[in-house]
Parts: structure tokens; sequence; C-alpha cells
């Protein structure tokens, strides 16, 4: 239910615009390399609303995209935990997995470490159950950079020039390595 309302920047005119037609055009802007100005077109489509679960579920994972890309993590942790809850509302695997994945990215960024390894795998168990190939190759990506990540970060915090790694953090960095 579209009108004839052409796509602007000017809030007072985006509720005169339907929620498919702001998601559409954040898209087209986060694509142009223009996030912020995609950001406020897909918070204009949040606040407009729809009743399909499925397209308010795939916009929540947009602006948890543009948000992360603009190095707002907690901003994008925010959209992504939204997109999970209303994938697993709706039953939907794909959608599931891949907001999995998504907020392991986030967890990962933010430093913690634990509950993006958890989301990682539970990415790779959907992307099995679902027989997805390419989203089992990204979960297993993932979960090596999460314990990359983490490895990197243990390492840092006690390793001195000259010394051997503690075991967690041998353990940690081979475990990022089976993964890859």
């Amino acid at each position: 239910m579209s009108t004839s309302c052409p796509i602007n920047d000017n809030p007072e005119k985006i509720e005169e615009l339907s929620c498919i037609d702001l998601a559409l055009e954040g898209e087209r802007l986060c694509r142009a390399g223009q996030c912020r100005a995609g950001v406020l077109k897909f918070e204009g489509a949040v606040r407009v609303g729809t009743e399909d679960l499925k397209t308010l579920s795939t916009i929540y994972s947009q602006l948890g995209n543009a948000y992360f890309y603009l190095h707002e993590y907690e901003k994008a942790l925010q959209y992504h935990r939204h997109d999970l809850t209303l994938a697993r509302t709706l039953g939907d695997q794909p959608a599931e997995a891949k907001a999995s994945g998504n907020l392991g990215n986030t967890l990962k960024v933010l430093g913690k470490f634990d509950e993006a390894v958890l989301c990682a795998k539970r990415y790779l168990e959907i992307s099995r159950e679902i027989k997805d190939k390419s989203g089992e190759a990204n979960a297993f990506y993932n979960l090596g950079n999460i314990y990359h990540a983490k490895g990197k970060h243990s390492g840092r915090c006690g390793y001195h020039e000259g010394t051997e790694f503690p075991p967690d953090v041998k353990d940690t960095l081979e475990k990022a390595i089976a993964y890859y």
C-alpha cells in the first residue's frame, strides 16, 4: 500500500510513506554507502510499522547491520536481538540462523566472546539442520574469528615479549585454527 509521495529526506514526510517504501530506500542508501541516511529511513519504517513480522524482522536485521557498519555496536546489538526474537517467534530457521550469526559478530566486537561463541554455534547448528552449506561455512568462519579475537585479547592482557602464551590463550588460538 504505497503512496505516490516521492521518497525524500524531510522527516515530516516520512509518515506519509509506507513501511516498505522506507525500508527499500534505506537499503538503497546503505548500498550507496550512505548508512546514516539509510538508518533514518529504516527507523522511519519501524515507526510507520507493519503487520508483517517477517518484513519487520528484515528491517531489524538491516538496522543492526547498518549500525554495525557505523561502529555503533550497542545499537547494532539491540536490533540484531529484535531480529532474533522475531525470527524465533515466526519459526523461520534461516532467519534465526542469520540473526544468530549477526548477533555473534556484534558480541565479538564488543568483547563478549563467550556469548558470541554461543550465537555462532547456534548459527552452525541451524545451518546443519536446514542443510545450508554456505551458512555452515560462514558459521565455522565466525567461530574461528571469535576464538582468534578472544585469543588475541587474552594474550594482550598477560603476554610479555619473550614468554610463552598461557595455556588458556594457546587453547583458544588452537580452537580458532580448528574452525578456520
